[in-house]
């Protein structure tokens, strides 16, 4: 692996043209192929975990899935409302819907308890994620139906409109996103190395990676499904890394070019930046798929489709950097040394002088180094203490699996889902008990369920069904009033007589405690109250509370394994780059460092409320379950990318005869500007997810962004030269102290012998 950088940059550089073809055919053969495939995306069973996954496989096996339900709304857009003016309305949504491909039923019209709203509901066809693809013709006959009644206010909500409602709104904002972070990335590159040209190149590869990444995603999704988060992540690590190995090779062939004044071709810049440069971006993007990878143990289909996105596109970056690069950068290099001579003829015409080199730290950097390169025990202690203190508030991490009742209400089927709700507040939350058992026995568990639905109707913690009801009464063109009696809740059972569902409404939102204590109540009280005693009998229960909160417990369980993976594997490949037993044990404690700081900003800025106007969410008071871990794993992955990088300017330092503290001191010098260069491209495209609607991905971004910032600043600014400047040849062990390597000379020689 260590020669393979060279060898591919030098047949790219050699083959320039060649290379700059074959790499962008590849990224529209990636694209073709992904478009001609189409995504597999995840369906219902997909998703499902725990005791929530085997009641709704079971209640599917039976033929009593959940199915995609949308409910209209009729009420008066001021005053009362009028019955027989909603009923008409109610007449035309029914007879509309009816006529729709989509739909499978309508239901009667029910009024509210308040006399305020009548309420239509309409069951989709296919499975319940298949409803978001399906309800866009009901949404514009509820339209048109509004449109026939002037006076009255007809709006429509449900999963499906929400689910709609939700995709569109992440696209606006990752589109929003793309329009904030392109430009601050391009100015920021821009400065970095003062050329248009030079600036374009890290964007061009970072674009196209994300394009080969996306078509190879789609492929993929077909051995592994797609959870439709895969691409939202493919942008956002995809522009982060590609343009962070640019901005590495670009440097170390600044560098190169530099130190022979002139006297080095193109092509043996970039051989010698492959030779130090390829091989550190070929370690870090491999740590970086390594520790992604780990995500597939949570046997879960959101993060597998998180990892696979990560992977392809950081391996797609990786390879971008050893292939295509090397040939732009020498096409950009022949044009730059045939241009030279005319500049330098203008620049003495003008009597300019030579432009001077840059120092590789300026003031600001000398002064960041300067504690650690005096002070180091000092520098060490107190900024640990530091990262420790942030780190605190994670102590009081607090998991929730996000539901519709925390997404945005800039989304007009969220508000339409609030008026619902208050009008119909049964219909906020709904636990679904599921039994199987033989068909001899079906009479025997309808009666244990009634009995079950009756014990939680005296539950106060449940909701009574609705008594007042108005059904559409067609041969007299109007709705009637009907007033029964509070009925005992239903249950349906499959054809077959073994599978049984029992519906409970509960009138509290899914996050909130109540409707937890409810499932609480149900699993542990009503249920082995009732049908848990039949001998026989499987029971399971899902809905809304228990699919969250099933999900959290998965995850935990899931969580030592992959924590425990993922530091053996950081461990393993940071010893294995730098055959450092004590370098990968550093590279460990400094990515829990910081990872820990970051999350405990994230508890203290998301779980609390003193930040909702300052960053415009509601708070959910507490994390996204998904949250924690995804982030721990990317960032340990991400931090490799400057750890590698920084590790073996220093490694590099030491081999050419410097001491240990001399070594420190020049590879943090050297790295110091373009670590930083890169931690504000990243702080940018991770920060830019913090105006986003969604509080998960500005969770998401906030944190990483954070990290970042926090690892390249205060880890590899201060924290780790204080640490190996103390420790000095020890921190390499077991490895011996290398001669002296001496540096090729530069010159006529040189080139030739390395361009031949």
């Amino acid at each position: 692996m260590r020669h393979l950088p060279v060898r591919m940059a030098r047949w790219s550089a050699r083959h320039a043209g060649r290379a700059i073809a074959g790499w962008f055919t590849f990224v529209v053969l990636c694209l073709a192929a992904g478009l001609a495939l189409g995504t597999n995306e995840a369906t219902t069973r997909d998703f499902w975990v725990g005791e929530a996954g085997r009641a709704e496989a079971t209640a599917t096996e039976g033929g009593l899935e959940r199915s995609p339900t949308e409910r209209i709304m009729i009420r008066a857009g001021a005053g009362e409302l009028d019955m027989a003016a909603a009923g008409a309305a109610a007449r035309d949504v029914t007879r509309r819907m009816r006529d729709l491909p989509e739909v499978e039923s309508v239901a009667a019209p029910v009024r509210s308890k308040d006399g305020k709203v009548l309420l239509v509901s309409v069951v989709l066809n296919g499975p319940e994620l298949e409803g978001k693809k399906n309800v866009v013709p009901l949404l514009e006959q509820t339209a048109a139906v509004a449109a026939d009644h002037p006076d009255l206010v007809v709006e429509e909500t449900g999963s499906p409109a929400i689910s709609k409602g939700v995709n569109d709104q992440r696209d606006e904002d990752l589109a929003l996103s793309e329009r904030v972070s392109l430009p601050v990335t391009a100015i920021t590159l821009l400065v970095v190395f003062g050329s248009v040209i030079m600036a374009g190149v890290p964007l061009l590869l970072a674009l196209s990676s994300i394009a080969a990444a996306i078509g190879l995603s789609m492929a993929a999704s077909h051995l592994m499904p797609d959870a439709g988060v895969g691409t939202n992540l493919i942008l956002l690590i995809g522009l982060a890394v590609g343009v962070d190995y640019t901005l590495f090779y670009l440097k170390r062939e600044r560098e190169e070019q530099a130190r022979a004044g002139g006297r080095l071709g193109p092509e043996a810049r970039v051989e010698l930046a492959a030779a130090t440069a390829g091989r550190a971006i070929v370690v870090s993007g491999l740590a970086v798929i390594v520790s992604t990878a780990t995500l597939y143990l949570a046997t879960d289909v959101i993060f597998s489709s998180l990892a696979t996105g990560t992977v392809l596109v950081v391996a797609v970056a990786v390879a971008s950097s050893l292939t295509v690069l090397p040939a732009l950068l020498v096409v950009i290099g022949r044009r730059a040394d045939r241009l030279a001579p005319r500049r330098a003829a203008r620049r003495a015409r003008s009597g300019r002088p030579p432009r001077a080199e840059k120092p590789e730290t300026g003031r600001v950097f000398g002064a960041l180094l300067r504690p650690a390169r005096t002070r180091p025990a000092l520098t060490l202690c107190l900024s640990v203490l530091v990262m420790l203190g942030l780190a605190v508030p994670a102590l009081g991490l607090k998991l929730i699996d996000p539901g519709r009742d925390t997404f945005s209400r800039d989304i007009p089927a969220m508000r339409v889902y609030d008026r619902l709700t208050e009008s119909f507040p049964e219909l906020l939350v709904t636990h679904e008990v599921v039994t199987r058992s033989t068909p001899e026995r079906a009479a025997q568990v309808r009666r244990a369920l009634e009995d079950l639905g009756r014990r939680a109707q005296a539950d106060p913690l449940f909701a009574q069904p609705p008594r007042n009801g108005y059904e559409a009464n067609d041969s007299e063109g109007a709705t009637s009033p009907t007033d029964p009696a509070a009925p005992g809740p239903t249950v349906r059972t499959s054809a077959d007589g073994r599978v049984s569902v029992l519906e409970l409404p509960v009138p509290h939102p899914a996050p909130s405690a109540e409707a937890i204590a409810s499932l609480t109540h149900l699993r542990q009280d009503h249920i082995p109250a009732t049908v848990g005693r039949l001998p026989g009998v499987e029971t399971a229960v899902s809905g809304d509370v228990a699919r969250g909160r099933d999900y959290v417990s998965h995850e935990s369980d899931r969580l030592p394994l992959v924590l425990g993976s993922l530091l053996l594997m950081t461990f393993l490949m940071t010893v294995w780059a730098f055959r450092s037993v004590v370098i990968g044990a550093i590279g460990v404690v400094l990515n829990l460092l910081s990872a820990g700081a970051s999350l405990g900003m994230l508890v203290l800025v998301f779980q609390g409320t003193w930040a909702e106007g300052l960053l415009a969410f509601d708070s959910l008071g507490a994390i996204a379950s998904r949250v924690p871990l995804f982030l721990v794993v990317i960032l340990f992955g991400l931090s490799m990318d400057y750890q590698v990088f920084v590790v073996s300017r220093i490694q590099e330092a030491r081999q050419n005869g410097m001491s240990a503290r001399d070594a420190v001191l020049e590879g943090i010098n050297r790295s110091a500007k373009v670590v930083t260069s890169a931690a504000i491209v990243m702080v940018t495209v991770f920060g830019a997810f913090v105006a986003l609607h969604l509080t998960e991905m500005k969770q998401m971004g906030f944190c990483l962004a954070v990290a970042v910032l926090l690892d390249a600043v205060v880890i590899r600014l201060l924290v780790l030269p204080s640490v190996l400047l103390l420790l000095g040849e020890r921190a390499w062990w077991p490895a011996r102290r290398p001669g002296r390597t001496p540096e090729p000379a530069a010159g006529p020689r040189t080139e030739s012998r390395l361009t031949r």
